[in-house]
C-alpha cells in the first residue's frame, strides 16, 4: 500500500492537481480571512473555517475525480485489477494520498493563525478542534469523491456527481429537520465552536468507511467481471 500512496502523492505534484487544489483553497481562504479580520475586526481563527468548509465543497473533486476514472479511461485500471496488490490497498492508498494533500493545506493555514497572533489572542484549543473537524469533513468528502470516480470513466461526471451530492446534503435540512443528521456541513459547524461531538465524529468516520467499502466493492465486481 505504501507504494500506491507514494505513486498517487507524487502524481499530485507531478501534475498541476496538487498545486491547483492548495492554491485555490489558500486564495479563497485569504479572501475570507481579509474580510473577517479587517472588515469585521475579528481575531477568531476558527470562524474562517465556516467559509473554508464551503470552499472544500467545490474543490474536493479536483483531488478525487480522476483517482479511478482516469485509470479506466486510459486502460491502466486493468493493470491495477490484475496486480498483486489487493484492491483494498489500492483504494486506501489513493484515499490516504488525497488526505495528505488536505493535511498539507491545513498546515499552511497556520500562517493565518500566526498573523492573528499579532492582532489578538486566538484560542489555540478551539483552533485545533476546528482543524480536527475540518479534517473529518475533508476525509468524508474525499471518500465520496473516490466512490463517484469509481463508477464512471468520465472525470467531469465524477466531479459533478460529487459536488451535486455535497450541495444536496447541504440544503436538505432546509426542507425537513430530519435531514440535519445527514448534513456534513451542519455536523462540522459545531467544531468551530470548540465542541467535539462524539455522535458527529462517529458519523463522519462511518460515512468515510462506508464510501471506501463501497468503492472496494465496485472495484471487486469489476475485477470479477473481467
Amino acid at each position: 500500500m505504501l507504494a500506491v500512496i507514494k505513486k498517487e502523492f507524487k502524481t499530485y505534484f507531478c501534475s498541476p492537481v496538487g498545486y491547483v487544489f492548495i492554491g485555490l483553497f489558500l486564495i479563497m481562504f485569504s479572501i475570507f480571512f481579509y474580510i473577517d479580520v479587517f472588515a469585521y475586526q475579528s481575531t477568531n481563527f476558527e470562524y474562517i473555517f465556516y467559509s473554508g468548509a464551503t470552499i472544500l465543497t467545490f474543490i474536493t473533486p479536483i483531488l478525487t475525480m480522476r483517482t479511478i476514472s482516469e485509470e479506466r479511461k486510459t486502460g491502466t485500471e486493468q493493470i491495477l485489477l490484475t496486480s498483486p496488490i489487493s484492491i483494498t490497498k489500492v483504494v486506501l492508498g489513493k484515499f490516504i494520498a488525497a488526505t495528505l494533500i488536505v493535511v498539507i493545506t491545513e498546515i499552511c493555514t497556520f500562517m493565518y493563525f500566526g498573523i492573528l497572533s499579532f492582532f489578538g489572542v486566538p484560542h489555540i484549543t478551539t483552533a485545533l478542534v476546528t482543524l480536527l473537524g475540518f479534517l473529518l469533513l475533508a476525509i468524508s468528502y474525499i471518500s465520496f469523491g473516490i466512490l463517484a470516480s469509481s463508477i464512471t470513466e468520465n472525470q467531469i461526471i465524477a466531479g459533478v456527481v460529487t459536488i451535486g451530492f455535497f450541495i444536496l446534503t447541504w440544503f436538505l435540512p432546509q426542507f425537513n429537520s430530519i435531514f440535519n443528521n445527514f448534513s456534513l456541513i451542519n455536523m462540522f459547524s459545531k467544531f468551530p465552536r470548540g465542541q467535539i461531538d462524539i455522535a458527529d465524529t462517529v458519523t463522519f468516520v462511518t460515512f468515510t468507511i462506508s464510501c471506501i467499502l463501497l468503492t472496494i466493492i465496485v472495484m471487486q465486481r469489476r475485477k470479477s467481471v473481467r
